[in-house]
């Protein structure tokens, strides 16, 4: 059988794996030393260290993440704003200038909105699936479009492949944020994206116990941020490897299951008296839901949605629910949930938030592997305490 023609759940367990295995042992060990023997390396950069991200964790990690998304090559990064910020660090210069999507993470969104700006680095937002727009706002100086597969937190689909004819067009680097999606929704270097990001964080390892990144896309590129990042120093510690690692082989599973759950409870708010919105690109009724049938094989756990009434209604949902925990991040078994003015999104003003569609009433949920029915009930009795 091919490797490349393996199914997405037998690379998860299999890909990038040592052969033979180290020792006979079924799971790769943690190899915790700082530095290894000099084997003659020609390049400061193949030097076997920690902070150069070449451990056998590291490479491991980088063989099966490319894999996941049929893409030549992957990095992976201390976190996943060391991802975001390396790559753009590594193709924007002063004078450079940049489009991105209008709603993005708001990590994301301060680190091109202040800290760009302060270095010389120009940008424009926007609108996802509005090609015209991209055109209007090009300039000379234009060398990057940044979109979100699935954006945060209203869960926008951009024009995902007019974003690559587009990109190649004007002979732009295509870099999109994979994390909501995960390679099980969307593998990016399949549809002609040059570079995907993601915060393993999230979904990747799925069990809310490190913070990581991640690069995947054309090796020339991946190599340019390669050498960026062992001088910036946004390395993954090798403990942190070998739980992104494990997380990894759940991850068809995982996902499975909270595609299900997430449409089942995005139906059940869309349909309850007491929501006034809901966001979650697998119902009809969403602005962007033809483009997420056309790109994507499953829409992710996540959703969000806004309670009708005033703020102390959305508070008195939250403090009354007995599931979900009232937490930042996602992705992870349990459920989480959160109100992105607070969390996500706190680095934004409230003139900011309102101009992207982020209003205080907006809740943003994060399905995990509870039982769907279980979640259902639990939002339905803390529903009925509002209002």
């Amino acid at each position: 059988m091919s490797k490349k023609n393996q199914k997405l759940s037998t690379k998860l367990i299999h890909a990038g794996e040592k052969k033979p295995l180290v020792e006979g042992a079924v799971s790769l060990p943690i190899f915790q030393s700082s530095t290894f023997e000099y084997t003659g390396a020609k390049s400061y950069h193949d030097l076997k260290y920690i902070r150069l991200n070449n451990t056998p964790n590291h490479n491991v990690l980088h063989q099966k993440l490319a894999a996941l998304e049929n893409a030549e090559s992957a990095l992976v990064t201390s976190s996943g704003m060391a991802a975001v910020s390396t790559t753009l660090l590594t193709f924007l210069s002063p004078g450079d200038h940049l489009l991105c999507q209008e709603v993005l993470y708001g990590g994301t969104y301060s680190l091109i909105t202040n800290d760009f700006t302060k270095m010389g680095i120009q940008f424009d937002f926007i609108s996802g699936d509005d090609p015209n727009d991209w055109e209007d706002k090009l300039k000379p100086e234009t060398k990057v479009i940044y979109m979100e597969t699935i954006s945060n937190p209203l869960l926008r689909v951009p024009d995902l492949k007019g974003v690559i004819n587009f990109a190649k067009s004007h002979k732009l680097l295509s870099l999109i944020d994979n994390t909501f999606a995960s390679p099980i929704n969307f593998r990016p270097a399949e549809l002609g994206f040059d570079l995907s990001i993601h915060s393993c964080t999230k979904y990747l390892n799925g069990h809310s116990d490190i913070v990581a990144g991640a690069v995947i896309g054309r090796s020339n590129l991946v190599d340019e941020i390669r050498q960026k990042l062992n001088h910036l120093g946004g390395t993954l510690d090798p403990h942190a490897c070998f739980l992104l690692h494990r997380g990894l082989k759940t991850l068809a599973v995982r996902m499975a299951w909270q595609n299900t759950s997430g449409f089942k409870i995005a139906q059940f708010l869309e349909n309850h008296p007491k929501i006034d919105k809901v966001n979650y690109p697998g119902l009809e009724t969403h602005s962007n839901y033809t483009l997420a049938k056309k790109y994507l094989d499953g829409f992710s756990g996540m959703l969000s949605f806004e309670i009708k009434g005033e703020i102390d209604e959305v508070d008195k949902f939250l403090n009354a629910l007995e599931l979900p925990i009232n937490a930042p991040s996602l992705g992870g078994v349990e459920t989480l949930i959160t109100r992105p003015c607070r969390t996500s999104h706190r680095g934004l003003t409230q003139e900011e938030r309102k101009k992207a569609g982020i209003s205080d009433n907006l809740i943003r949920l994060s399905v995990g592997l509870e039982d769907p029915e279980d979640l259902i009930q639990d939002l339905e009795q803390a529903l009925e305490k509002c209002g």
